[in-house]
């Protein structure tokens, strides 16, 4: 049966577990109405895409 030979050093614990972080999640100023949006999605508040509407929102 494998068994680890020496005990895991809390350094090399922290280097395995670098890429498991939470990344914060980026927004950006939809240019059509100002709303916040996330990059390369639709505005859900004006439903402009790329500088064109997309989808009609009806207040």
């Amino acid at each position: 049966m494998a068994v680890p030979k020496r005990k895991t050093t809390p350094s090399r614990r922290g280097m395995r577990r670098s890429h498991d972080a939470l990344k914060p999640e980026a927004f950006q100023e939809c240019p059509n109405c100002g709303e916040l949006k996330r990059p390369h999605n639709l505005c859900s508040a004006c439903g402009h895409y790329n500088g064109r509407e997309v989808v009609s929102i009806d207040d």
